[in-house]
């Protein structure tokens, strides 16, 4: 089945964390990514994130460099830097230059604060971006210090995302009308975009600023995770009544005796009660009693386990090769088939075959390499 960005090319400038990622998930659906590296060690390390792609070396403070990238944008429909704000500019191969060449060009920009205000060119990391959007603040328990949810949330959900999604929305516009775009994705414009339900929840008198007092927070007794005999977790989401009934029937809990499920009042006592019941089995022991139930009680499991959970498989989600594991390819269009070999690109690997193509000699393309 042809992946439908098949055909499109994309011009990735090398970066790091929600950068290559979406040039991941853009050539897992079909474009022909070109990974520009620096020249130096990290160039040549391997990464999931860089399968599928074709890379090679450029050195854009030399001029003959800036050159090839430019070459490039004349036969692309994208191209997307993560620096900061400026850089490309500065370089040579800013949005206004690339669309003097190539006007139908989407040139994405991926920061964590964004091309403009007093902040956009201050460094700064996911946890940094999560601190002012809200979101950081309601993550952990309370009266202890937030905890940083890995960098899915920011990098990835606020990021990648926010990116991927403009950069295929800029496509189909200039598909259209002929025009480019530049997509300004700004991580903590994507956070503040997925905190919309908190935003809404609060207008409703449903959800307030006290950590581990809300609804998805860990403040409800059937919203939460609990410890196992064993030191393991199973993860308790029974939050509609129907679920929540079946929840204390698989618990052999008395309804009346357990009290209302959403009486504040109650809910000390009953987090202390399930803490109690779920101690007394292993995760493992607690997983086969829930199986199949839609009392949404599931096991808590690393990373190396999940690659084994029956449904992983089922749905070919985490395939093994090599020394990797690799997600599959996302989303999935009409009906599944197993990814290809998965092929992580290595440093430099296309420069003679992407500098043949543009048309240049054999004597330019030996000296490019050469330098």
């Amino acid at each position: 089945m042809t992946k439908p960005l098949t055909g499109f090319r994309v011009i990735e400038l090398a970066g790091i964390g929600p950068g290559p990622y979406a040039g991941q998930l853009l050539a897992d659906m079909g474009a022909e990514v070109i990974l520009i590296n620096r020249p130096g060690p990290m160039s040549a390390v391997p990464s999931i994130n860089n399968r599928g792609k074709k890379t090679m070396v450029l050195d854009l403070s030399k001029p003959e460099s800036v050159a090839v990238v430019l070459d490039l944008v004349k036969t692309a429909d994208v191209l997307f830097e993560g620096l900061r704000p400026g850089v490309t500019e500065r370089l040579g191969v800013g949005p206004e230059a690339c669309h003097a060449i190539n006007p139908k060009l989407v040139y994405g920009r991926m920061t964590g604060w964004g091309q403009t205000g007093p902040w956009a060119k201050q460094a700064g990391h996911d946890i940094n971006y999560l601190s002012i959007t809200g979101a950081l603040e309601a993550m952990g328990r309370d009266g202890e210090p937030p905890l940083p949810p890995l960098n899915f949330v920011g990098d990835y959900g606020g990021g990648t995302m926010v990116l991927v999604i403009g950069i295929i929305s800029a496509l189909l516009q200039a598909q259209q009308t002929g025009k480019g775009e530049v997509v300004d994705a700004a991580i903590i414009d994507g956070v503040s975009s997925m905190m919309g339900i908190i935003y809404t929840l609060s207008a409703m008198n449903m959800w307030s600023t006290k950590r581990a007092g809300n609804l998805l927070d860990g403040a409800m007794p059937y919203y939460r995770c609990y410890k196992t005999k064993d030191q393991r977790f199973m993860a308790v989401g029974s939050i509609e009544p129907q679920f929540f009934k079946l929840l204390l029937e698989k618990l052999e809990i008395a309804a009346d005796e357990f009290g209302k499920q959403n009486d504040p009042k109650q809910w000390a006592q009953q987090h202390e009660k399930l803490e109690a019941i779920f101690a007394t089995k292993t995760r493992n022991e607690w997983a086969a009693i829930f199986e199949g139930s839609d009392a949404c009680v599931t096991p808590v499991l690393n990373y190396e386990e999940a690659t084994q959970h029956p449904q992983n498989v089922a749905r070919g989600g985490l395939q093994r090769q090599g020394t990797f594991t690799h997600p599959r390819s996302i989303p999935v269009f009409g009906v599944a088939e197993d990814d290809a070999d998965f092929i992580i690109a290595g440093a430099q690997d296309h420069a003679e075959e992407i500098f043949a193509e543009l048309g240049y000699t054999e004597e330019k393309i030996a000296a490019l390499i050469d330098k």
